[in-house]
């Protein structure tokens, strides 16, 4: 990209809305992109606001009123827990700013509507994420089924193996009725990357779910099957028990592309053995919110969500984070990704396209409440023993 380019010569004057993990985990990509200013923030912590102003120099508000009335900001990334993403997305829909809004949605459906309604009614764009959908392979491994090359797409499966239950938690994030557990936080980025890849749009959803340890009274893992308008059909699972780890069949590269060491294992579950209550469990996870802790260690690949193969007619697709890995009816070929520069660039590009240049990304509040709806259904198939159908679903 050329200095003279339009995207740096402009680039989107971002306000942040929440300064926590959310927003560290995506402090790489607005740190390394000239397409982004960081211009205001938003957050209850002091030293979060302080850090902030210091290293970016923006406005720093302690209430959302002010981030929404900033006439700089143009586009709020949204990085508060679940709860409040409705409440906050309304507000700063109602000021005519664009939304970049944490993944999920929402966490009740209802409160998901009023955001697409909110945003729609104000003209305004959102794009629900960063999630796994915006990965390089994902969306190259898109390209490839939806060019025809392999005929049609049949089947997905999905499965992930993490440790995500005995990370540190605030004590709302282990009640399943304020988003905690694994399927609010965890699930939509698997539905997500398999309502990607099958076209969008989700007919009838089955699915079974875990809750095995009363110190941790939330879902930790699921297993569902759901059905698309064009026939496929995908399976995804997953586990935050912390036991197996399925980075092991992705070339050894962690969620956020980081290589792992095995000396690592078990260190989440170590940590949390040491705390001694949900008080200091809540302060503990404190020190990974931004001005408080280091950001994560640099990315060495793309992103990933856990081992995917997706079958068509004529051959298979296996994703890894450098790749995708392409079985034919004779010969199986690599297809590399593009060469990786900085994690989360895709959800940049999409941002970008969104406002400069009027081309809305996949991932709008329409497609996150579609997402949303798939993950109260794996609770009610859970709970009621049947398959839920499917209505609010968007194509690609």
């Amino acid at each position: 990209m050329t200095s003279d380019s339009p995207a740096i010569s402009n680039p989107i004057r971002l306000g942040v809305l929440g300064l926590g993990r959310a927003f560290m985990l995506m402090l790489p990509a607005f740190r390394s992109d000239p397409r982004i200013r960081l211009v205001a923030a938003c957050a209850p912590r002091e030293a979060s606001r302080r850090a902030f102003q210091a290293e970016f120099g923006g406005r720093v508000y302690e209430n959302v009123e002010g981030l929404c009335a900033d006439p700089e900001v143009e586009v709020v990334y949204i990085a508060t827990p679940h709860q409040m993403h409705a409440d906050h997305a309304v507000a700063v829909a109602a000021a005519g700013k664009h939304i970049l809004l944490d993944k999920p949605l929402a966490v009740e459906m209802a409160d998901g509507r009023r955001i697409v309604e909110a945003a729609e009614k104000a003209g305004v764009d959102v794009i629900v994420g960063p999630s796994h959908s915006f990965d390089r392979p994902v969306q190259q491994a898109g390209e490839l089924i939806r060019s025809g090359e392999l005929g049609r797409i049949r089947m997905i499966q999905a499965f992930n193996y993490t440790d995500f239950l005995y990370r540190p938690r605030r004590p709302e994030e282990l009640r399943t009725s304020e988003g905690g557990g694994v399927i609010f936080s965890q699930g939509v980025h698997q539905i997500d990357v398999v309502r990607f890849l099958a076209g969008g749009v989700g007919t009838r959803l089955a699915a079974m779910t875990g809750a095995w340890d009363p110190d941790r009274p939330t879902e930790g893992a699921y297993s569902a099957l759901m059905s698309f308008q064009n026939g496929c059909f995908a399976t995804f699972t997953y586990s935050g028990y912390a036991h197996f780890d399925s980075d092991i069949w992705m070339d050894g590269i962690g969620e956020l592309g980081q290589r792992k060491s095995p000396q690592g294992y078990g260190a989440a579950r170590r940590t949390l053995a040491t705390v001694l209550d949900a008080q200091q469990e809540a302060a503990l996870k404190t020190t990974r919110t931004y001005g408080a802790g280091d950001a994560p260690k640099p990315a060495d690949q793309y992103e990933h969500f856990g081992p995917i193969v997706v079958l068509c007619d004529r051959g298979d697709i296996r994703l890894v984070p450098s790749g995708l890995h392409v079985y034919g009816d004779f010969e199986q070929k690599f297809v590399p990704a593009p060469t990786f520069e900085t994690a989360r660039t895709e959800v940049i590009d999409a941002l970008v396209q969104t406002v400069r240049h009027g081309h809305p990304a996949v991932q709008s509040a329409r497609w996150g409440l579609a997402s949303l709806e798939a993950c109260h259904a794996i609770i009610r198939s859970a709970e009621t023993g049947t398959f839920v159908d499917l209505v609010e679903q968007v194509p690609v």
